[in-house]
């Protein structure tokens, strides 16, 4: 008999087992039981892709130039109209050639751009809550030690980076910042920005900025791009969230040539680029802004999610469940309430599946999430409200 080594590799035994598989269970089972369940964990938007991108991919899909293999960092006029985009945006002059390069989704740029710089024993400097990538899929694959940097409440979701232990920092190669956040909701002002991008500076290593949540602003609020601060750090966002097109997986990094070009070299191994006819319909909707205002194929998506947000915020609030409002994403973070604080975010969380709402434990997002759930504003108002009715019965 033949023996096959079928075992995992370290970097991969390295990562934390999936926290939701239980929860994962629990859907399954009521599902079975017949249990409407309203969703509002997952944030993929439920909205439609504008039909301007989709008349305009339906089109460019047909043509034969577009069917063949793409650049891994993305056609000319691809970054062409990333950068046209951020001088519009946020007054940001970018290079094209040299300080934009086009990934599949901005998860797959979270990930590469460590793999291009970070080696096993390297230190990264990771928000927490935070997205799960930065630590799993990006640090711990490369060998390398993640550093939490708590993200507290009573700093406004913030890190407190004079908090960070100095032997982490004289290690660190890169630090992972999020705003808009995901999952708390919270803004980084551009004195903020200037004060980490003065930090990592200071103590020789970059920032990946991850701004997928920008266009997810409410009221007066327009969210910074970190480059307008400094091109020394490079900044990710996406198609995903700004035209609701999580499935197509179109989206970019800007900034710093030299990390561009790490991030390129990287990505010219692993994968052959987005297909063309998504950049063609990507960036035909990047080229509808015209100025700082967001163009009606972004705004009539944000005036939906700020509705979605308002019902959902006052109706907890209307029966106690003390809940801020958040100035941008399409998530609510909140406490969970004090009546369940001794039984943990997971299983209040069970407890509302129970009941057919799903919504996801903070404990999810890092050990400082406890104590907090996220709802995402991912289903339609009517829904919403019958989420609001049915935790009213156990609060």
């Amino acid at each position: 008999m033949f023996y096959i080594k079928k075992e995992f590799s370290e970097r991969v035994k390295r990562l934390p087992k999936y926290i939701f598989v239980e929860i994962e269970q629990l859907l399954v089972e009521k599902r079975k039981q017949g249990v409407d369940l309203i969703p509002l964990g997952i944030g993929d938007p439920d909205l439609p892709t504008p039909e301007l991108i989709i008349t305009e991919l339906i089109e460019q899909v047909k043509k034969p130039e577009n069917q063949n293999y793409p650049a891994s960092m993305g056609e000319d006029f691809f970054r062409e109209a990333v950068s046209r985009w951020y001088k519009v945006r946020f007054n940001v002059d970018l290079d094209p050639k040299e300080e934009i390069s086009n990934v599949l989704g901005g998860k797959e740029g979270v990930a590469n751009i460590a793999r291009a710089f970070v080696n096993p024993g390297d230190v990264v400097l990771c928000p927490n809550p935070g997205y799960p990538v930065y630590e799993n899929g990006a640090t711990k694959l490369c060998d390398a030690e993640p550093v939490s940097m708590p993200i507290l409440s009573e700093n406004q979701f913030l890190p407190d980076l004079n908090k960070i232990e100095k032997k982490y920092v004289k290690k660190a190669k890169l630090m992972y910042l999020n705003y808009p956040n995901n999952p708390t909701g919270a803004i980084a002002p551009k004195e903020f920005l200037k004060k980490a991008v003065d930090f990592a500076e200071d103590n020789g290593f970059f920032i990946v900025y991850d701004n997928p949540y920008s266009e997810f602003t409410f009221g007066n609020y327009i969210a910074p791009s970190i480059l307008q601060i400094d091109h020394n750090h490079v900044e990710i966002n996406s198609a995903s969230k700004m035209f609701n097109m999580t499935g197509f997986r179109c989206g970019w990094v800007a900034g710093d040539k030299d990390i561009i070009n790490g991030l390129r070299n990287v990505k010219s191994q692993i994968d052959s680029g987005c297909p063309k006819f998504i950049q063609r319909a990507v960036s035909k909707g990047l080229d509808e802004y015209n100025s700082n205002n967001k163009p009606d194929i972004v705004q009539e998506t944000v005036d939906i999610y700020e509705k979605r947000r308002n019902i959902l915020v006052k109706g907890l609030n209307d029966f106690g469940w003390k809940t801020a409002k958040p100035k941008a994403t399409f998530y609510v973070w909140t406490q969970i309430p004090k009546k369940y604080s001794d039984i943990g975010c997971m299983e209040f969380v069970k407890k509302l599946i129970n009941i057919g709402v799903v919504i996801t434990p903070g404990i999810g997002f890092g050990q400082y999430g406890e104590g907090f759930v996220r709802f995402a504003l991912t289903q339609p108002e009517e829904r919403l409200k019958e989420a609001i009715e049915r935790i009213k019965t156990i609060l």
